[in-house]
C-alpha cells in the first residue's frame, strides 16, 4: 500500500532563476542518476507543482520507504550531491525549516472522500 507525503520548499523569488529551474525539471532534464535515485528509494510517484516562488511536492512511496535511508544512500552518492548543490542555487529555505534544511514534510489538516 503506497503512502502519501507532501513537502514544500522556496524557490529565490527571480523570475530568471524560477525559469532555469524549471527547465531542469522539464521532461527529459531532469539527471538519469537522480531519477534511478528516486525509484530505488521507493518513490513510486512524485510531482512538483509551483505557485509564484512556492513549490509543492507530492510523493507516493512503497511501504519500504525510509527518509533516512533516502537521506543517507543520496550522502553517499556524489551525483546527487552535484544535484543538490546545482539545486541550491535556485531554492531557498522556508523561514520556518530547520538550518540547512530544503524541503518541508507538510501536515494533512483536511481530507474528504466524496
Amino acid at each position: 500500500m503506497r503512502k502519501r507525503y507532501c513537502l514544500a520548499l522556496d524557490l529565490k523569488d527571480d523570475p530568471e532563476l524560477i525559469k532555469q529551474y524549471e527547465w531542469f525539471h522539464r521532461p527529459g532534464g531532469v539527471w538519469p542518476e537522480v531519477l534511478d535515485s528516486i525509484k530505488s528509494s521507493g518513490i513510486e510517484l512524485m510531482q512538483i507543482y509551483r505557485t509564484g516562488n512556492r513549490l509543492f511536492m507530492i510523493m507516493e512511496v512503497s511501504e519500504g520507504f525510509s527518509f533516512k535511508e533516502k537521506e543517507r544512500l543520496d550522502a553517499g552518492n556524489p551525483k546527487i550531491q552535484e544535484w543538490e548543490e546545482l539545486m541550491w542555487n535556485f531554492q531557498q529555505s522556508l523561514p520556518w525549516a530547520e538550518a540547512g534544511q530544503k524541503w518541508v514534510l507538510m501536515d494533512q489538516i483536511f481530507e474528504s472522500e466524496v
